[in-house]
């Protein structure tokens, strides 16, 4: 939606037209979520949901919206190519959301569009249902909106699109509506230093949790992008010279998490004091035995690292889980950076107080 907010923008002051976008996917799929196709009342189509498999009845379902200002959700599955029925041959599944977009909304997109132009994170949340109510949603973002603003929010933190709400209440009607928050913000970036087991396991799930994943090693060898499948790149470079470009360019900032892995004091002494030395990252940390994390902290402060520096390196890296495979240590790893990431205190829930949710910004567990 990002590249044709602008025309969607103009189309909706001079009048309405039809927004379809998917909010939800399975499996394999053609377009990611939030990917925005506009039907006009004069069957024009711009834009694509699905590249081509289910478009026709995108374009259908447009009328049904014209004609009853009501929005709606199609869902399409696997379809056979050599078959008749509409859906998609790769396989996945997709949900998509038609709403009606006319002069009503040109208030809320042209302040849409100034932000993004901007380069500030901005989200939009919009109900799926008939009613398809929209709301704008900022990092500072303090005012509650049906007890979705939080998870929306941590969306927006992390620059994931996704669907929150719909949770059941006991009497099995749904206590928050379901709604789909689209992210105009870039990922929060993880960098891995290192090309080992742990850092595979670790690219997995920091790509399930939203993040965008760079593994960077100075050896070609290991440093390949069959190794590591679940990257969204992987740089042959020393890691140290690496995180010192990127923040030169810009790239790095509050939210970006750094994880050493080498177990080597010729990568990971040098990325480490690269890492402690930009002021705004979000998580530094070192996997390593207890006796080597004390032999690195020496290595560091003989490299110049200062003492309140240092106190921002997390090593040992991880959680206590007693974890032992690649797979267990990141689950360790990440759960550690999603405490700190929430100010949370990673204590079983139920040797605390208080609710299980909380704001970031305020009172925690008692």
């Amino acid at each position: 939606m990002r590249a044709m907010l602008e025309q969607l923008t103009t189309l909706a002051a001079e009048g309405s037209v039809a927004l379809a976008r998917v909010v939800d996917t399975t499996g394999p799929g053609p377009r990611e979520l939030g990917a925005a196709m506009i039907v006009t009342e004069a069957d024009e189509v711009l834009g694509s949901v699905s590249g081509g498999c289910v478009e026709a009845a995108v374009v259908a379902s447009a009328r049904q919206v014209f004609a009853t200002g009501h929005a709606m959700t199609d869902r399409f599955g696997y379809a056979d190519g050599d078959g008749i029925a509409v859906g998609l041959t790769c396989g996945g599944e997709l949900e998509v959301f038609l709403e009606r977009v006319g002069p009503e909304r040109a208030p809320v997109l042209a302040e849409l569009h100034d932000e993004v132009a901007s380069g500030r994170p901005v989200a939009l949340a919009t109900r799926l249902d008939s009613t398809a109510e929209w709301k704008l949603l900022r990092p500072d973002s303090a005012e509650p909106w049906h007890d979705v603003d939080r998870d929306a929010l941590a969306l927006l933190a992390a620059g994931h699109c996704g669907v929150v709400g719909a949770d059941e209440c006991e009497a099995g009607v749904s206590s928050r509506p379901r709604v789909f928050v689209q992210v105009f913000a870039a990922p929060a970036r993880m960098i891995l230093a290192g090309a080992n087991d742990f850092v595979r396991a670790l690219s997995r799930i920091g790509r399930q949790l939203g993040y965008r994943v760079t593994v960077v090693d100075a050896r070609e060898t290991f440093a390949t992008a069959a190794r590591f499948p679940s990257a969204h790149e992987v740089v042959v470079d020393w890691p140290h010279r690496y995180l010192r470009a990127e923040h030169e360019a810009g790239r790095l900032d509050e939210r970006t998490v750094v994880c050493v892995l080498t177990h080597d004091a010729k990568f990971d002494v040098p990325t480490i004091a690269a890492a402690l030395d930009i002021d705004d990252l979000a998580f530094v940390g070192a996997l390593g035995s207890r006796r080597t994390h004390a032999e690195r902290l020496d290595r560091l402060r003989a490299e110049g690292v200062t003492e309140a520096a240092l106190t921002r390196l997390r090593s040992p890296l991880g959680l206590d889980l007693n974890a032992r495979t690649p797979d267990e240590t990141a689950i360790s790893i990440t759960a550690q950076i999603l405490a700190e990431r929430g100010h949370a205190s990673a204590r079983p829930l139920d040797r605390l107080d208080g609710p299980i949710h909380f704001s970031a910004s305020g009172a925690g567990h008692s």
